[in-house]
């Protein structure tokens, strides 16, 4: 009957946990985004739950890249890997509930005479006070976190190779733009040598129009390293090296998806980053149990059978059977004010993991006003950028008439050429700015990431 009373005590206090009950820790929660004031979006709102979020740019290529992002980013291979060993951890936090059981044998010869030995024994620290399950669930928490930061860093790494993919697209842009005013420039400049030969212009016409060219070519050859750069970017963001990695130039298409924003509240469930924050607050309130458990005493229980003989049949025999059974307890008395220390910084590491998570959220929500403002303020200055290279090119066109008549200077010309390609130029990077902020936003909003912790 004693030794039933005795097995049925830690189970009796098992419902004595110390450890603080866990709440999601509150943060501000507008009910809508200032900028999104008007906003109406073109695709439904689930169209980043549902699949990959560069798809919506409909571009093969850049879905094909993005894709071995996936399997070949070495980042993400090591996010990967962190999230298998935090996995790892859960398991053997789980371990230590259960009891741990021992098999042994020896045999020895002393004075002419054999000696055979088996035992097993089991030993059991029954989770009376709630650290081993505190245990466990700071390791879930955990594991959880890099969960999130698993599908942040994918985010990253594709956000990452998005833009680098766009501003490529945009120096080949860029590149054709300035080939096609360079053929412009030689033309120009062919026509100013046949006027300065002829003695209709002067030579400051002609070196003005050589060094415009020469400027243009320039311009041209430092597109070339940074597209270059822009290649061995992706390169390696896909796992390869930049030798055995290339892209050819190819058409852009400068579109912008709609993006669906949904409300504030989505935010918090779809951002990994948020989520890893809250998964780490969680497993801090996990240690505040751990390290009050120290407060009270540590019950262990063991048990052991083993046989013994001369020959290995007699470990057989009922008769030389020996069990024993034990119970221990062990409790610091005196520490120093070790144990409340270690409380108190439990409990400060909860308070920073609080903070930090607000702050996260807060970070977030200003993220994406930041490109909800980008996206609508882009958006009204392309207009804008269009209307402005539209004329620049008839000023430089009916400039370039006008000298060629006798009724301007060559500066005239040179002034307006500028002009208008500095007008053509800026479009471009406008319309590369639009895309680059697109996916900003997307990253912003978590991306294409779906809450889905174990």
């Amino acid at each position: 009957m004693r030794p039933i009373l005795i097995l049925s005590l830690p189970l009796a206090l098992s419902a004595c946990a110390v450890g603080p009950a866990y709440q999601v820790p509150s943060t501000a929660a507008p009910a809508a985004f200032k900028e999104a004031a008007g906003w109406i979006p073109a695709a439904p709102a689930d169209t980043l739950e549902r699949g990959p979020w560069w798809t919506l740019f409909n571009d093969p290529l850049l879905n094909d890249l993005a894709q071995q992002v996936e399997v070949s980013n070495q980042n993400v291979a090591a996010a990967v890997a962190s999230y298998a060993q935090a996995r790892a951890m859960v398991q053997e936090q789980r371990a230590s509930l259960f009891p741990s059981v021992g098999l042994s044998a020896n045999a020895e010869r002393s004075d002419s005479k054999n000696n055979y030995r088996l035992n097993i024994g089991t030993s059991w620290e029954p989770d009376i006070w709630g650290r081993l399950k505190a245990g466990v669930s700071s390791a879930k928490a955990g594991q959880q976190a890099s969960a999130a930061d698993l599908a942040a860093a994918r985010l990253s790494a594709q956000g990452e190779l998005a833009v680098n993919y766009f501003q490529l697209r945009q120096s080949d842009a860029q590149q054709a733009l300035l080939a096609t005013t360079i053929a412009g420039y030689q033309r120009v400049a062919q026509i100013t040598k046949n006027r300065f030969e002829a003695g209709i212009a002067a030579k400051s016409d002609l070196l003005q129009a050589q060094t415009q060219l020469a400027n243009a070519q320039v311009d041209a050859l430092t597109m070339t390293r940074q597209r270059a750069e822009l290649e061995h970017a992706i390169a390696i963001l896909v796992g390869k090296a930049p030798a055995d990695f290339s892209l050819a130039p190819a058409t852009w298409q400068a579109s912008v998806p709609e993006v669906p924003v949904g409300v504030p509240s989505t935010l918090l469930q779809r951002r990994p980053d948020i989520a890893a924050a809250e998964r780490h607050v969680a497993a801090a309130n996990a240690q505040i149990g751990i390290a009050r458990a120290a407060y009270y005493p540590n019950i262990g229980l063991s048990a052991s059978a083993g046989t013994g003989g001369s020959k290995v049949g007699d470990l057989f025999n009922a008769s030389n059977l020996l069990w024993s059974f034990g119970v221990s307890v062990a409790q610091s008395i005196f520490n120093g004010g070790a144990t409340r220390a270690h409380v108190a910084g439990a409990e400060a590491q909860h308070q920073a993991a609080v903070a930090r998570y607000r702050q996260s959220v807060l970070d977030a929500f200003g993220d994406v006003e930041n490109q909800l403002s980008a996206t609508r303020v882009l958006a009204q200055q392309q207009a804008l950028r269009l209307q402005a290279s539209q004329a620049a090119d008839q000023v430089e066109e009916q400039m370039l008439h006008r000298y060629q008549a006798g009724q301007v200077s060559y500066t005239e010309v040179v002034q307006a050429q500028s002009t208008a390609l500095s007008a053509r130029r800026a479009l471009v990077q406008l319309q590369a700015d639009r895309q680059t902020t697109a996916v900003a936003l997307i990253q912003s909003l978590g991306g294409g990431w779906k809450a889905s912790l174990e």
